[in-house]
């Protein structure tokens, strides 16, 4: 049994592409007459919102201990293996804490699992979005450079919470 539907056959404008070309050009020409939305960056700096994903923080409270309970499972989460925790005891409250908490930047991808699944909310990413490294040892971030207190990371948290 043949096919007895038959293909369109093309014209000869269409053939030879000069319609689409036109409508190609069209299309360039009406973006290069709309109004501009490019920031002059040094200059003009980006505000990002609650939504921002940027470099990953730990969550320091008013009393300056971290909520980190060094559970282990952003380590466990990370698809790009950047983040070390070791723990440790203590007699406090909380009764482990992170001795050891490093996350490296070069190998974070800013994906987010890592603050998804902490029970805490002690590790969120943050609006920080300017990180240059002049070499390796830099950019592994120890507790020292990820402790942020838990005012400057508000509104981050605030958007978690509305979002779960």
């Amino acid at each position: 049994m043949a096919d007895k539907r038959r293909k369109k056959d093309l014209t000869f404008l269409e053939r030879i592409y000069i319609p689409e070309i036109i409508k190609g050009l069209l299309l360039t020409l009406k973006n290069m007459l709309k109004p501009k939305f490019t920031m002059q960056y040094p200059e003009e700096k980006f505000i990002p919102g609650g939504s921002y994903r940027g470099r990953p923080v730990l969550v320091q409270e008013e009393n300056g201990e971290e909520r980190c309970v060094a559970c282990g499972l952003c380590s466990r989460v990370c698809p790009a293996l950047a983040i070390e925790v070791q723990a440790a005891e203590t007699q406090r409250e909380k009764e482990r804490y992170p001795e050891k908490f490093e996350i490296n930047m070069i190998r974070c991808i800013f994906c987010g699992f890592c603050e998804e699944v902490c029970p805490e909310e002690a590790i969120v990413m943050s609006k920080d979005y300017e990180l240059a490294f002049t070499s390796r040892e830099d950019a592994i971030y120890g507790k020292d450079k990820l402790l942020v207190p838990v005012h400057q990371l508000k509104d981050r948290i605030e958007f978690l919470r509305s979002y779960k």
